[in-house]
């Protein structure tokens, strides 16, 4: 059965957010893809990967970068997925088609409002779709 995670923020921004449960994921052995908005936040996420903790190595890339060997962490905002990965954090605004391919799907959202009925309405439609829910909230560390 998929489960979907909402990680509710307090006073924490989604991409840095996003980069930490990212190195957590990572670190138990992982494969991640970060669906995010648009290019622009897409590229925000790779650079953020590279600076967002002192000491941190996550090896990852943009979808489209040519890559010989595929790294456990890829970043994209239109793709349609076809490589086998366990876990989807979801950045955009919209339901990825292919969340269905994943084991565990991730929803950050923050203290924004429209961002706040975007997740109730991500809840509501994975809550049809049957897949089990868990909420997080996360306070400022």
């Amino acid at each position: 059965m998929i489960r979907v995670d909402f990680y509710l923020l307090t006073g924490q921004a989604c991409e840095y957010f996003a980069c930490r449960l990212t190195e957590k994921a990572y670190n138990l052995g992982q494969k991640i893809y970060i669906q995010t908005e648009d290019q622009r936040q897409a590229q925000v996420i790779n650079d953020l990967l590279w600076t967002f903790r002192q000491g941190s190595f996550i090896p990852h890339s943009l979808v489209g970068t040519q890559e010989i060997i595929q790294p456990p962490v890829l970043i994209g905002y239109e793709y349609k997925f076809e490589i086998e990965m366990n876990l989807l954090i979801n950045l955009s605004s919209k339901i990825p088609e292919f969340c269905s391919n994943f084991q565990r799907v991730v929803e950050i959202v923050d203290q924004n409002e429209h961002k706040r009925q975007l997740g109730r309405e991500h809840y509501r439609y994975y809550r049809n779709q049957g897949y089990l829910l868990e909420t997080h909230q996360i306070e400022p560390s």
